[in-house]
């Protein structure tokens, strides 16, 4: 089975990073529709009788952290809707819907502010790897789907593992997009580094990581834009990760420290 492997030396760093991880693409979950039990299809997948042939080797662990793409989630929460890819008017106007504040525009292309308190292109309507004539719109709660499916791992199989809902945001000021959490469960969204010391033994004073966004990036590199695979299992993260988190909580930064809005 390919796997995606990030090797390091030594004990793990102040971050908690760990020596190594393994990311495991998960296969076989086969399409989604609407109305589809996505948490009880991937805690059977991942946890039912294992072979060569699995998605992940040993099945999924405790200690793991599961991603798991927006778009089968938004699919299973029915959370499409018919759209003519045509007719610009139309998306307009339903990224605007799904928007609290327009940010900026320019010609097609609209930056928003979701009712999330999510800032990315377009309230982040796609149009890709659904059925044509169809938008894919963002889970209404996405931390509240990330703990649907640990809940159902840890209650179908007892295994407690970490949840996260990703998704492709482009960067202010940086060319390309990479995937980021937009919901979590039981990992941490940003590990705070101020008071530890770094490499030098100097104290850091304004280091918080968001590993959640990070494990987000590294599971993409085993799921791919085009390859139809949808979620991805993490191994070797640090324990001290995995606790109760979300992104709404940790991630969003408050209005009042935005220097931008």
């Amino acid at each position: 089975m390919p796997s995606a492997d990030a090797a390091g030396r030594g004990a793990p760093s102040a971050t908690g990073r760990s020596a190594a991880l393994t990311v495991f693409p998960v296969v076989g979950l086969g399409e989604i529709r609407p109305g589809d039990d996505l948490a009880a299809l991937l805690a059977d997948l991942l946890c039912g009788p294992h072979d060569e042939e699995s998605p992940v080797p040993a099945g999924i662990a405790d200690g793991d952290v599961l991603v798991v793409t927006q778009k089968v989630v938004s699919k299973a929460e029915g959370r499409l809707v018919a759209i003519d890819p045509v007719d610009a008017d139309a998306k307009r106007a339903l990224v605007e819907s799904e928007s609290v504040r327009i940010i900026r525009r320019r010609g097609d292309l609209l930056i928003t502010e979701t009712r999330h308190g999510f800032v990315c292109a377009n309230a982040g309507v796609d149009l890709s790897n659904v059925e044509a004539g169809t938008a894919a719109l963002l889970p209404l709660d996405p931390d509240r789907s990330a703990r649907r499916i640990r809940e159902a791992l840890e209650h179908r199989h007892r295994v407690s593992v970490g949840v996260v809902i990703s998704d492709t945001f482009g960067r202010t000021w940086r060319q390309g997009v990479t995937d980021v959490a937009i919901g979590i469960a039981g990992i941490a969204g940003v590990v705070d580094l101020r008071g530890t010391a770094d490499a030098t033994g100097r104290v850091l004073e304004a280091t918080e990581v968001c590993i959640a966004d990070e494990l987000a990036g590294a599971a993409d590199l085993v799921m791919g834009k085009d390859r139809g695979i949808p979620a991805a299992v993490v191994r070797g993260v640090d324990p001290r990760w995995l606790r109760t988190a979300s992104v709404a909580g940790e991630i969003i930064r408050p209005p009042g420290e935005d220097l931008f809005r």
